[in-house]
C-alpha cells in the first residue's frame, strides 16, 4: 500500500499548541489518558498530523509509534485535514451494488485526490464510509450535511459546482 502524504502543510498556531500543552500537562502522569489527550488534540487541530502526534508522544512520554498506532487503529482519528466541504461516499453493500465505487472513483478523479486526502486549496476532502442509513436512496454520498441519493456519475459536475 502506498503511503499517503498530505498535500497541505501543517499550520498549527501557538494558541493551539498552548491548548494541547495544557491538556498534556493535566494528563502526563497517567498514560492511560493517552486516548483522551489524542481526542482533545483532534478537537483542537481538527486532525492528528505527525507534528501533533510527536508533541503528544513527547509530552506523555510514550513512543511516537504508540500514538501513531492508536491514531491509525481507531476510525475516530483523522491523520489528514478535512476540506471545507467533506465528501463522504457510502460504500456499504446497497450503495456498492448500485455503483458507489464508480461515484467515488469519479469524484476522486475530478478533484485529483484519493480517499482520505484533501485538495491543495483545502476546499474538498473525500472519504469512504460504511452505511449512512439511506439504503433506499443508493448510491448515496454526503457533502458536509447535504445528502445526495440515486446519483449517477454524470450528475457530479452539477453537484460539485454548488460548492465552488
Amino acid at each position: 500500500m502506498q503511503k499517503k502524504i498530505s498535500k497541505l502543510p501543517f499550520n498549527g498556531t501557538p494558541e493551539q499548541a498552548a491548548k494541547l500543552q495544557a491538556v498534556i500537562e493535566e494528563c502526563k502522569n497517567d498514560k492511560s489518558r493517552l486516548m483522551h489527550v489524542m481526542q482533545q488534540a483532534q478537537a483542537i487541530y481538527g486532525y492528528l498530523p505527525i507534528e501533533v502526534q510527536a508533541m503528544i508522544a513527547e509530552g506523555m512520554d510514550v513512543p511516537l509509534e504508540k500514538v501513531y498506532g492508536v491514531a491509525t487503529f481507531y476510525a475516530q482519528f483523522a491523520l489528514y485535514p478535512k476540506g471545507k466541504y467533506n465528501i463522504s461516499v457510502c460504500i456499504g453493500t446497497a450503495c456498492y451494488v448500485k455503483g458507489s465505487q464508480e461515484l467515488l472513483d469519479k469524484i476522486c478523479e475530478k478533484l485529483g485526490i484519493a480517499p482520505g486526502e484533501c485538495t491543495e486549496d483545502g476546499k474538498f476532502s473525500v472519504e469512504e464510509c460504511r452505511c449512512i442509513g439511506a439504503c433506499g436512496l443508493a448510491p448515496v454520498f454526503t457533502i458536509n450535511e447535504d445528502v445526495y441519493g440515486k446519483v449517477t456519475p454524470d450528475q457530479l459536475d452539477d453537484i460539485l459546482a454548488k460548492y465552488n
